[in-house]
C-alpha cells in the first residue's frame, strides 16, 4: 500500500509539470499582444498631428492599459512558476520579485493590476461620456467597485492569514 501511495504522490507532484505549457502559452500571447501594441503605436503617431487632445488621452490611455496587461502577463508567469513548477536559477538577469510572492502575494498583486486595468478603462468610458448608456456606464462603474471591494479584501484576508502564521511562531 505504501508504494502506491508513492506512486501516486509522485504523479500528483510531476503534473505541475503540465503548468508549463500554460506559462509557455502566456509567453506566447505575450507575444502577439506585443504586436497589437507595436500597430496601436503606430496608429497612435501617424495620428499625432491629427489627433485632438481628448482623442490623444484616449490613446495613450490604451497604450498604458496594454502595458499594464502585459505586466500582468509576466508577473503571472513568473511567479506561477516560481512558486507552482520549479525554482528559476540564480542569474544576472534576476529579476527583483522572484522568489518574493507567494500565493497570497500573487493574488493580491494580480487583483491590484485588475483594479488599475479597469480603472483606465472606466476613465476612458468616462472620457467618451456621449457614447454610453447610463445603465452601461452604471453596471461598469460597479464591476469596478466590485474589483475594488475584492482587492481590498484580498489584501485584508492576506494581512490576516500572515498575523496567523506570525502567532504560530511565537
Amino acid at each position: 500500500m505504501k508504494s502506491l501511495e508513492l506512486v501516486v504522490e509522485r504523479i500528483i507532484l510531476s503534473s505541475r509539470w503540465i503548468l508549463v505549457v500554460f506559462y509557455i502559452g502566456l509567453a506566447g500571447s505575450l507575444a502577439l499582444y506585443a504586436v497589437s501594441f507595436g500597430y496601436k503605436l503606430l496608429k497612435v503617431a501617424g495620428g499625432v498631428f491629427l489627433l485632438d487632445e481628448g482623442e490623444m488621452i484616449l490613446a495613450m490611455l490604451g497604450l498604458i492599459d496594454a502595458a499594464l496587461v502585459a505586466s500582468l502577463i509576466v508577473m503571472v508567469m513568473i511567479s506561477g512558476y516560481e512558486n507552482f513548477v520549479s525554482r528559476f536559477e540564480e542569474s544576472e538577469d534576476d529579476v527583483s520579485f522572484i522568489g518574493k510572492l507567494d500565493a497570497g502575494s500573487l493574488k493580491i498583486k494580480v487583483a491590484s493590476s485588475i483594479v488599475a486595468i479597469s480603472s483606465i478603462h472606466l476613465l476612458q468610458v468616462f472620457l467618451n461620456v456621449d457614447q454610453y448608456t447610463d445603465g452601461k456606464i452604471m453596471w461598469l462603474t460597479a464591476m469596478h467597485l466590485a474589483f475594488v471591494v475584492s482587492a481590498v479584501l484580498l489584501g485584508y484576508l492576506e494581512l490576516i492569514t500572515k498575523k496567523a502564521k506570525g502567532s504560530e511562531k511565537a
